[in-house]
């Protein structure tokens, strides 16, 4: 075991330094992980941008992430040596009301690694036994690393309650979009429509199952719920676009009485039709995060065959290249799905 390793820092806005840290100590009930991928999300480009609200500079990023077990501290059962795993990088402090009621998600003091705690970009990282989900040994390190957004439209799928036989219209064909996309079909969900305004973004979802696709700068969006699902329109809508746009055109086009999802994370302050909303009697629901069960349905869904990710990662980049790694997003952002960083290239 190397006693220095590399690890990542952003210590401002567009500026990524490298330093040579000590590997950590690997405490009681702790598992030392050697990182493999991780994958560059929309919450880390606005840190990259300084527009994150709740980040704060020096920090190291990382939370999409893969590796595989180094070394395991005293009294760590569940995992062995040289598995792969991923980490769930949700720090809650486990006294709260949500954490003493089963949604630790919602933490009143939650930390997230990458974000206001230091994040996993560094060659190891030692972490509590209980953030660590072991991989299938035929998934793959890149697969691995997209498990976390994942987790993401599992969490989503799982708030309006059972979807199967349901008709739901997704608008954004980002990755987490095409992600809810995905797994509402393999909780069972009857058909589901996809609209962005980019042509590549929505073939990319076809690609990927999504039954219907429509560019809502040429089609108006309330046409198309009609003409994919008759006049009872959508059962659930759910915005991954996260602006006042998709969110008016979820309000004007619901069925009264129906279901709208937030997922995306809405920049700035809304202006939204309130009163549309109220006047059709709408449920306007959100979805953060995830927890355990969500990593776990992730995982199965993907072993399964029922989720496709290779088709969303767009780009590999080294580790000392994470820099270049947002030029690249920034350069390309609407045929940029998700990124990967390798920090160890190899697969073993």
């Amino acid at each position: 075991m190397k006693e220095m390793m590399i690890q990542q820092v952003m210590t401002a806005p567009h500026k990524i330094e490298f330093n040579e840290v000590p590997v950590p100590e690997v405490k009681p009930g702790q598992v030392l992980v050697q990182i493999k991928r991780i994958g560059v999300c929309g919450s880390d480009i606005h840190v990259f941008h300084g527009q994150h609200p709740y980040t704060s500079y020096p920090v190291t990023q990382g939370h999409e992430v893969s590796g595989k077990v180094a070394a395991l501290g005293e009294n760590v059962t569940g995992v062995e040596v040289g598995q792969k795993v991923t980490i769930e990088p949700q720090v809650y402090c486990g006294e709260c009301y949500p954490c003493t009621h089963g949604k630790y998600n919602l933490c009143e003091n939650l930390k997230v690694m990458g974000f206001q705690t230091t994040g996993t970009a560094s060659e190891y990282v030692a972490v509590d036994a209980s953030k660590v989900t072991p991989l299938p040994d035929n998934m793959t390190y890149d697969e691995g690393a997209m498990i976390e957004p994942l987790a993401v439209a599992v969490h989503a799928c799982r708030r309006p309650g059972d979807v199967k036989g349901m008709k739901v219209a997704v608008l954004g064909a980002g990755p987490i979009g095409i992600l809810i996309a995905q797994t509402l079909k393999a909780f069972g969900a009857a058909e589901v429509m996809v609209t962005d305004v980019s042509d590549y973004r929505l073939e990319l979802a076809k690609e990927c199952g999504a039954d219907y696709i429509y560019n809502t700068k040429n089609v108006d969006f309330g046409k198309a719920v009609v003409e994919c699902f008759g006049a009872d329109k959508a059962d659930i809508i759910y915005d991954c676009a996260g602006n006042d746009i998709t969110m008016n055109q979820a309000i004007q086009n619901a069925r009264k009485g129906s279901v709208i999802i937030l997922v995306a994370v809405y920049a700035g302050m809304a202006n939204v039709d309130l009163a549309k909303l109220n006047d059709s009697e709408l449920d306007l629901n959100t979805s953060m995060m995830y927890r355990h069960e969500d990593y776990v349905d992730a995982i199965r869904f993907v072993g399964e065959g029922k989720i496709q990710l290779k088709p969303l990662m767009s780009k590999h980049f080294a580790f000392k290249d994470y820099l270049a790694a947002y030029d690249y997003i920034e350069n390309n952002r609407e045929t940029t799905m998700k990124v990967l960083v390798d920090v160890d290239p190899s697969n073993d």
